[in-house]
């Protein structure tokens, strides 16, 4: 068996009110008192950082992506991430289990959102000055709100990430067209499907089936929302649980195939250098070299 990357819940983060399903505070004292935020790991809660002053780098399943102030970072559970930040970065955090968003709210659901509606949604955008403003406002009163003690403390909180999710959106959207918008839900739906059998079904025909569509209509639905083929989704999936397995498992590359439904290590090989456009041995050793802090802190294995 794999070693898997850590995932935390909202209990393994320190706050001065307890909550399970919630937490807020400001993103300069969170780096601080939560360092394993600076070595890959995954949440199963939903998060948002907004920075307002600072610099660095986050990489989230991959990619990398720059840290300045007025970005918005938006992660859903399941995602691997971390951090390299400045030494005065300053901003705010908060994330929430999916209940604790819906519980009270009878018209919108989290995977509304169109930044949380799929894994293919950009992960990082910029705030202008003026939404930043009223972002850090919203922010400011979550934060004292988790401080208090009422009875409707979390009507409140519900009712302050609402505005800043759909302040967010309007920025998200902009960047849309309508059919990619109205495709949003069923590439969401076609993404958990996904999840739950890529080990297993790697055919986009039987995706359709399960969505009760032809794999025309599928395909355009993925073009037309994030401009790749059905069939290269399900191969990004694949390359990603590869990744995750090379730089947190004990595993060699036939085990990691075999892990993924490939019983024969040649042909996995192959497809990982078709999709990545090197082997998955050259893809570990490159990434070592770009990450000489996560081999200090012992964050990967030697295999053959």
């Amino acid at each position: 068996m794999s070693k898997s990357l850590p995932i935390y819940s909202i209990n393994s983060f320190k706050k001065e009110l307890t909550r399970k399903e919630f937490y807020a505070n400001n993103f300069s004292d969170h780096v601080k008192e939560h360092r394993f935020t600076n070595l890959p790991h995954k949440h199963d809660f939903f998060l948002v950082v907004l920075v307002t002053k600072g610099s660095g780098w986050h990489e989230v399943d991959f990619v990398r992506y720059a840290v300045k102030p007025g970005s918005v970072f938006t992660l859903q559970p399941g995602q691997m991430h971390f951090w390299n930040l400045s030494a005065d970065v300053e901003g705010f955090v908060f994330f929430h289990t999916k209940s604790f968003y819906e519980e009270a709210n009878n018209t919108l659901r989290i995977y509304d959102f169109p930044f949380f509606s799929s894994f293919q949604s950009n992960k990082e955008f910029t705030v202008s000055i003026e939404k930043i403003n009223k972002l850090i406002y919203w922010m400011t009163e979550i934060i004292e709100e988790t401080r208090t003690i009422h009875s409707d403390s979390r009507l409140k909180i519900r009712t302050l990430i609402d505005l800043i999710y759909i302040e967010l959106s309007r920025d998200f959207v902009h960047e849309k067209t309508t059919s990619q918008y109205t495709y949003l839900s069923r590439l969401s739906e076609f993404e958990k499907l996904i999840e739950d059998n890529y080990k297993t079904n790697k055919s986009t025909q039987f995706y359709a089936d399960k969505l009760h569509i032809s794999g025309k209509h599928l395909n355009r639905i993925v073009k037309e929302s994030v401009n790749k083929t059905s069939s290269e989704l399900i191969a990004d999936r694949i390359i990603l649980e590869a990744k995750r397995l090379l730089i947190q498992s004990k595993l060699n590359v036939s085990e990691i195939g075999y892990e993924l439904g490939y019983f024969d290590k040649s042909y996995f090989v192959r497809f990982f250098k078709k999709q990545t456009g090197e082997t998955p041995l050259t893809f570990l050793e490159r990434y070592k070299s770009d990450n000489s802090l996560l081999k200090k802190n012992g964050c990967f294995h030697t295999r053959s």
